[in-house]
C-alpha cells in the first residue's frame, strides 16, 4: 500500500527545530553560558503558549467550556501563534473531527490506535487525511469569532513575530539576541510541541480509566505535569464540554486555575461543569466492570455477581436520591424558602450514601 505524500514543510520544520534544541543549545550553554532571564523568558513564553492551547485552543474554541472576554481571546490567538500548532480553526476542527471519531483509524486525525509515533507527530508528516474538513463545517460558529478570523487569516506573519521577533525583542533588551532567540525561542518551541503532542500520544496508552474504557484515553497525573493538566485524558473524553480536567483541588490543574482566575477578575463565564452524580455514576459503572472480570473464574461467580449487582444498584439509588435532595435545597436555598427540614434529609442521605460507598468499596476491594 502506497503511503500518503510526505508534507515536507512540517517534516523540516519539526526535524530542524529539534536538531537545533539537542545540538545548537547545548553547544551555546557550554561555550557561552545561559543566564537567569533566559530561563525567565524560557518559563514564561512555555506557559503562555502551552496555556494559550489548552485554555484557548481546546477548552475555549474547541470544546466551548467556557466564554473568555476579548481580550484573553486575543492574547490566546497570539500564545497560539507563539506555540506553533497552526491557527486555533485548523486545531478546532480537527479536534473536533478527533472527539467524534477517536480511536477511529480511518476518520480520527491522529488515533492512538495507529501506534504512539503516529499519534504523537507522524500523523502531521505525510498527508493522511488530506480530504478532511478542509471546508472547516465543523467549526462554522468559531468563523463568527472575528479574532479566530483574523488570526486565521494573518497567522504566517503572526507566527513569525511571536516566535522570532519576540524572543529577538527580548534579547535586545537583555543584551544578548541569539541566547535569547536559541533559549526563549527555539527550546522552548520544541518543548512545549513535545509536551502537548503527549496529550494525543502519552495520554492514550499510559494511566488508568476511572471514568470509561470505550475509548484509549487514560487519566495520569505524571502527563498532566507536562501538559499543562491535560493528563487527566479518560475524564475528558468522557465529559469533554467540563472547563476542568483535573476535577479534584490537589489535581495538577494549571488550565482551570488559569480560568478559574480569568472568572474572578471579570474576563471569563459560563464555565460549564459535569454534575457531581454524572461522574461518580461512570466511576462506579468502571468499578462493577473491573470487579466483573475480576471475579470470573471464581467458584461462586454467579453468587457474587449477583451480591455485586445488589449492591450497585443500592448505591446508584442512594446517589440519585443524595443528589435530588441536594438540588431541592439548592432551589428553595434561592426561593428564600423554609430549608431546614430539606438540610436535615440532605445529611441523612449523605449518611446513607457513605454507608453504601463503605460497602461497596469493601466488596470489590476483596476482588480487586
Amino acid at each position: 500500500m502506497n503511503k500518503p505524500p510526505i508534507i515536507w514543510t512540517n517534516v523540516l520544520l519539526f526535524t530542524l527545530t529539534f536538531l537545533g534544541a539537542v545540538v545548537a543549545v547545548p553547544l551555546y550553554a557550554v561555550t557561552t553560558g545561559i543566564d537567569t532571564m533566559e530561563w525567565v523568558a524560557f518559563v514564561v513564553l512555555a506557559f503562555a503558549s502551552g496555556l494559550s492551547i489548552t485554555a484557548g485552543y481546546h477548552r475555549l474554541w474547541s470544546h466551548k467550556t467556557y466564554k473568555a472576554h476579548a481580550s484573553m481571546r486575543f492574547l490566546f490567538a497570539l500564545g497560539g501563534a507563539l506555540a506553533l500548532q497552526n491557527s486555533a480553526l485548523h486545531w478546532s476542527s480537527d479536534h473536533r473531527v478527533h472527539h467524534k471519531h477517536v480511536d477511529d483509524n480511518d476518520k480520527d486525525p491522529y488515533s492512538a490506535n495507529m501506534g504512539f509515533w503516529y499519534s504523537h507527530i507522524g500523523w502531521m508528516l505525510r498527508e493522511y487525511q488530506a480530504q478532511r474538513y478542509h471546508d472547516y463545517k465543523n467549526v462554522r460558529d468559531l468563523q463568527n469569532d472575528a479574532i479566530v478570523m483574523w488570526q486565521h487569516k494573518y497567522y504566517l506573519p503572526l507566527m513569525l513575530i511571536m516566535n522570532i521577533g519576540l524572543p529577538a525583542f527580548l534579547g535586545w533588551l537583555n543584551g544578548n539576541i541569539l541566547g535569547m532567540l536559541l533559549i526563549a525561542g527555539l527550546l522552548r518551541l520544541v518543548v512545549v510541541h513535545h509536551c502537548t503532542f503527549f496529550i494525543n500520544s502519552l495520554a492514550h496508552v499510559w494511566g488508568s480509566q476511572p471514568y470509561t474504557d470505550k475509548n484509549t484515553a487514560r487519566d495520569n497525573g505524571f502527563i498532566a505535569l507536562f501538559t499543562y493538566g491535560e493528563g487527566y485524558h479518560n475524564f475528558h473524553h468522557i465529559f469533554e464540554n467540563d472547563y476542568r480536567n483535573g476535577i479534584k483541588w490537589w489535581h495538577y490543574d494549571p488550565t482551570k486555575w488559569l480560568i478559574n482566575t480569568m472568572a474572578f477578575f471579570g474576563l471569563a463565564s459560563h464555565r460549564r461543569v459535569t454534575p457531581q452524580e454524572r461522574i461518580e455514576k461512570a466511576q462506579l459503572q468502571m468499578q462493577l466492570k473491573r470487579t466483573e472480570s475480576s471475579i470470573k473464574q471464581l467458584a461462586n461467580y454467579e453468587e457474587l455477581m449477583e451480591r455485586l449487582h445488589q449492591e450497585y444498584e443500592l448505591l446508584k439509588s442512594h446517589l440519585s436520591d443524595y443528589y435530588n435532595a441536594k438540588k431541592a435545597l439548592l432551589d428553595a436555598k434561592k426561593d428564600k424558602l423554609s430549608s431546614h427540614q430539606l438540610a436535615a434529609q440532605v445529611s441523612q442521605l449523605k449518611k446513607q450514601v457513605q454507608a453504601q460507598r463503605k460497602t461497596w468499596r469493601t466488596l470489590t476491594a476483596n476482588y480487586a
